[in-house]
């Protein structure tokens, strides 16, 4: 026949999901009540967070444990743990898990968004990212385009991520950690979830991935307004924005729609890249705005911030030894313009 002992040994291991503390540690358990001719068994059981998906597998868990050690029936009730017992083993465990996501996280986000595709929005990400490294930064880079993902092999990445314990490592480019929807699919298979499991691979993203002391986790959107960026909008409250867009009206008019989902989720833009911006003849030095001209200064106008820099039509130097097929080198024209713009978001981030 079951004791309240016996109750309290059985239940003492099972750990609360959000303070990662035993039963025990707690001392959570506040009522156990026992009727030996129906062998039931109720408990009352505080927990840090009640009402949530954790609390139905602590129950069902209390459940299985009880019946295991011979109760028929059981009846739990749920109850929130005291604000200073809550204080007190949350601020140990934060402490002791100072994630990306965590208050104590030093990381600065800096999200890289445009309203449609096509813009070289992945490309601006890839040399800024690379630009800020070569500045001295401790540098990731979320490729969180999950449909569209590209990043590992616009920077030449050929290896996969290693595993460590229960932690993924990023594989570095360039003085750059990076993760990415592409190291997880075989042969570039189209990706068909839907919203919610997006979401649980971003959230993978910033909370399995060993990514060490970072000073900025650069993310790059997906193209316009969908799940994945409202995702990210949620997860981030403190992240920053930089918006991509090429001269041409219609660009920068959906390019506002992205701004102005950071703005209304209080992310803070700081500035508009704009991205072939124009041609320039290696022949005669000429420059042809083959997408006009004026977009990325209206949009920055409409969105109250400033253009960080123009980036003309030009591709990178390739060396066939080291191979990365959007990589911009340092002293090319453009690499010099996102050095520049690298300085910039340095700038204005007072770091």
């Amino acid at each position: 026949m079951l004791t309240e002992a016996k109750v309290i040994e059985i239940l003492s291991e099972i750990q609360d999901p959000f303070l990662h503390k035993s039963i025990a540690e707690l001392n959570a358990i506040e009522e156990i009540k026992i009727k030996e001719e129906k062998n039931h068994v109720s408990v009352k059981i505080a927990i840090a967070k009640t009402g949530t998906a954790e609390q139905l597998q602590i129950q069902q868990e209390v459940v299985r444990r009880l019946k295991a050690g011979g109760a028929e029936t059981v009846g739990i009730r749920f109850s929130q743990l005291p604000e200073e017992v809550l204080a007190q083993h949350r601020t140990a465990t934060e402490e002791k898990d100072a994630g990306l996501l965590s208050p104590n996280s030093k990381t600065t986000f800096v999200a890289i968004a445009s309203g449609k595709g096509g813009v070289g929005k992945s490309t601006v990400s890839v040399n800024l990212a690379v630009s800020l490294a070569r500045l001295g930064k401790k540098v990731g880079l979320v490729d969180a385009d999950i449909y569209g993902f590209s990043v590992p092999d616009m920077m030449g990445i050929t290896k996969r991520p290693a595993v460590r314990g229960e932690k993924i490592i990023p594989v570095e480019r360039f003085g750059v950690q990076v993760i990415s929807m592409g190291f997880f699919v075989e042969d570039n298979a189209p990706i068909i979830w839907r919203g919610p499991m997006l979401g649980k691979m971003l959230n993978s993203f910033f909370n399995e991935v060993e990514w060490g002391d970072l000073d900025y986790l650069l993310l790059d959107l997906p193209p316009g307004t969908g799940d994945v960026a409202l995702d990210v909008h949620s997860m981030l409250p403190s992240c920053k924005e930089l918006i991509v867009t090429t001269p041409h009206p219609t660009a920068a008019f959906v390019a506002a729609r992205a701004g102005a989902m950071a703005l209304k989720t209080e992310h803070e833009i700081l500035g508009v890249v704009e991205n072939m911006a124009y041609f320039e003849s290696k022949l005669t030095g000429e420059k042809e705005y083959v997408f006009g001209q004026g977009g990325g200064e209206k949009l920055a106008e409409e969105l109250n911030t400033e253009v960080l820099g123009q980036l003309p039509l030009g591709q990178p130097d390739w060396d066939d030894n080291d191979f990365a097929p959007s990589v911009y080198q340092e002293d090319h024209k453009l690499g010099k313009i996102y050095l520049d713009i690298a300085k910039k978001v340095v700038e204005k981030l007072g770091q």
